[in-house]
């Protein structure tokens, strides 16, 4: 199910319904690969109070903050940039960062790039 959480100017298609339950192989390569939006992203399973998602993004998404909650990038392949008011942190493939709570950021990828995320279940992609 598409989330409907989402604003009709943000051009991106965010799917909040968990793809697999537990001992369930996840194949994020075949995910990957039969994408063909320029920003993905599906939550792919839950652990605990936390969901691990799945993003393949290309372009930026806007600028947002997310009060209570930290957010953990990690870059698969492709490059990502996280901005802050204070500056930039870029990743590379196998690379991650946590972005704090209360900490407004928007995220970007010149390049096709697919990551994972894990974040609390009740995260509002967009921000709060």
């Amino acid at each position: 199910m598409e989330s409907n959480k989402l604003p009709k100017d943000f051009p991106y298609k965010t799917y909040l319904n968990v793809l697999h339950g537990p001992l369930a192989l996840i194949d994020v390569q075949k995910l990957a690969d039969a994408c063909t939006d320029k920003w993905y992203n599906q939550t792919l399973c839950k652990v605990n109070d936390s969901v691990v998602r799945m993003a393949v993004i290309q372009g930026e998404y806007h600028w947002h903050e997310h009060k209570d909650i930290d957010e953990f990038f990690f870059v698969l392949n492709g490059h990502f940039l996280m901005n802050f008011e204070a500056g930039v942190v870029v990743l590379a493939p196998i690379q991650g960062s946590v972005v704090p709570k209360g900490v407004r950021h928007r995220t970007r990828a010149p390049e096709r790039s697919v990551i994972l995320m894990l974040e609390r279940a009740d995260i509002v992609p967009t921000g709060d």
